[in-house]
């Protein structure tokens, strides 16, 4: 199992495996801490979180280790963090395209991949943070914790250790793309639902009706008929 280093304080988990890698010492590591001060999320988004309330996670790996067609990475990664975290209680967990984690209707989890040459190596660098101990979000209606939305308190370094060990056997798998695409869909969060869609600033109702093997989101939509989305095209209101 590769090393996992866990740090007091940083301000991206991202940024500090990208450090690590830089000085030689490993060619596959992760890092986690429970104080990032600056944590990145998608299309240049920021990840906040409370002190000693949530877990920032990073693994970074050599691109020729992984056996996942690059398109389909950040989905498998979805689907090995579903799958553990639908063995921690029985609420159901669904995957909201293309990125979150979601218990009972609130976000919990969001991944963040990021490619870089790092001493002329290509790396992938995922990142995850997950919401397991905070209570108060005043500020950030769609969002939870495992323990609002379950009830149950985790110890924050016993589950990065039992996530690290399920992500780093999970991760290197080859696991072919069809397996991968029915995963998704399976679990899509609110496919088949009515919901309300803002595209281009207009609102108007639609129906997820899958996720293609391109990454694409295919919504039937009231006025506008089956289209296909890519990221940050459309936007899920609930």
């Amino acid at each position: 199992m590769p090393p996992v280093s866990y740090l007091d304080e940083c301000a991206s988990t991202q940024d500090e495996c990208a450090r690590i890698l830089l000085s030689g010492d490993s060619e596959i590591l992760a890092v986690y801490t429970f104080n990032q001060t600056n944590g990145k999320g998608q299309y240049g988004n920021s990840w906040k979180s409370s002190v000693n309330r949530n877990i920032a996670y990073s693994f970074a790996v050599p691109a020729n280790r992984i056996r996942i067609p690059t398109p389909s990475l950040n989905f498998y990664t979805a689907i090995i963090l579903r799958d553990f975290l639908a063995n921690l209680s029985t609420f159901p967990v669904k995957i909201k395209w293309p990125n979150d984690l979601i218990i009972r209707n609130k976000k919990i989890s969001g991944i963040l991949i990021e490619k870089k040459n790092i001493n002329e190596i290509p790396y992938f660098i995922i990142g995850i943070g997950l919401n397991v101990l905070q209570e108060d979000f005043r500020h950030l209606p769609k969002a939870g914790s495992l323990l609002t939305q379950t009830g149950i308190r985790f110890e924050l370094k016993e589950m990065v250790e039992r996530f690290h060990e399920f992500f780093s056997e999970r991760i290197f798998q080859n696991v072919p793309g069809p397996e991968i695409w029915n995963n998704i869909n399976k679990d899509l969060f609110r496919k088949d639902e009515v919901s309300v869609f803002e595209i281009k600033g207009i609102r108007q109702n639609g129906i997820i009706k899958n996720v293609d093997e391109e990454g694409f989101l295919w919504v039937e939509l009231e006025n506008d008929g089956l289209r296909r989305f890519f990221h940050k095209e459309i936007e899920m209101l609930y």
